[in-house]
């Protein structure tokens, strides 16, 4: 059993709601930030909005930002808490712990703290594989799943070494975030260099993501302990948790699997109909991967049909 504990932060944080810039209007009076303590990792997460408690969960190698756009439609029907895992945004960044089970305790420890017992969850990106993580080995709580843009290691085919250019150009950096240390010298100091081109290269269009948003993520990333967690959520071996948590049976809620069309496509429901009954699949038009940003609308319409 986790400890949780809840409470403010006195002094300014980085990468809160108070300290982002470019929010949409009235984003402030609606939002806050709040941190929970998990087992001593302070876990924050933005709040807000009325109704039942939906649980976002960001991707890499962004935080809890990467749905501001979709925030506050969501909010008018949904008490929403837009969560950092571990090594993101304002949460703490510790060395290790950065494997899905560890995560997926996390945020049952976060909801736990913030008073919710039953909630539902969207996640991108890692935060798919975390949202997935969360409701295969907290079963109990998570009431309904939408998963967005990525894979499940150990049931996602993996492409060959030597790959066409296209499927090279976008799943590279899969190997390379894996390596130990040599990534972390190359990068530290070229943050901009590598995470922009993330942004660039993995969109519809390259200037699909704005650049004071790029900004905002590159200077999160210039904390060595944060460049060192964005690495680590690559490293974790987490085929085997998944493998595990399929072996226990499928999940027994509803869930919708969102791709992008110039990104994972219908893929993103292949892998999930492998781990739950009840799957809803949905290809985003004209949005490359960072879909959250690329096409809030489309995502906000997504979510509240399938949620509400």
């Amino acid at each position: 059993m986790s400890s949780q504990q809840t409470h403010p932060r006195e002094d300014p944080v980085a990468n809160t709601v108070d300290t982002v810039p470019h929010l949409p209007p009235g984003f402030t009076d609606t939002f806050t930030s709040r941190f929970v303590d998990v087992n001593g990792v302070a876990v924050h997460a933005v709040v807000g909005g009325d109704g039942p408690p939906l649980l976002l969960l960001p991707g890499w190698p962004q935080f809890w930002y990467c749905w501001q756009l979709v925030m506050p439609a969501l909010a008018e029907h949904f008490t929403v808490i837009a969560a950092d895992h571990r090594g993101q945004g304002a949460s703490d960044k510790p060395a290790t712990g950065y494997d899905m089970a560890t995560l997926a305790d996390d945020l049952a420890g976060l909801m736990a703290g913030l008073g919710h017992s039953r909630y539902a969850v969207a996640g991108i990106d890692v935060g798919m594989i975390s949202g997935y993580a969360l409701a295969a080995s907290h079963r109990e709580h998570v009431t309904r799943l939408a998963v967005v843009e990525a894979i499940l290691p150990g049931l996602s085919p993996l492409p060959n070494l030597l790959s066409d250019p296209a499927i090279n150009k976008f799943l590279w950096h899969f190997s390379f975030n894996r390596l130990q240390d040599i990534n972390e010298r190359m990068v530290a100091g070229r943050e901009e260099i590598y995470f922009g081109h993330q942004f660039a290269t993995k969109t519809a269009s390259p200037d699909a993501i704005p650049p004071h948003a790029v900004d905002l993520y590159v200077e999160a990333l210039r904390d060595p302990a944060a460049l060192h967690a964005s690495f680590e959520y690559f490293r974790a071996d987490n085929a085997p948790l998944i493998l595990g948590w399929q072996k226990e049976g499928p999940l027994n809620i509803p869930v919708l699997a969102i791709g992008a069309e110039f990104s994972t496509g219908a893929s993103v429901e292949q892998v999930m109909r492998q781990v739950a009954g009840d799957v809803t699949g949905l290809v985003v038009p004209g949005s490359g991967h960072f879909v959250t940003e690329e096409a809030p609308d489309a995502i906000a319409k997504a979510l509240l049909d399938f949620f509400r």
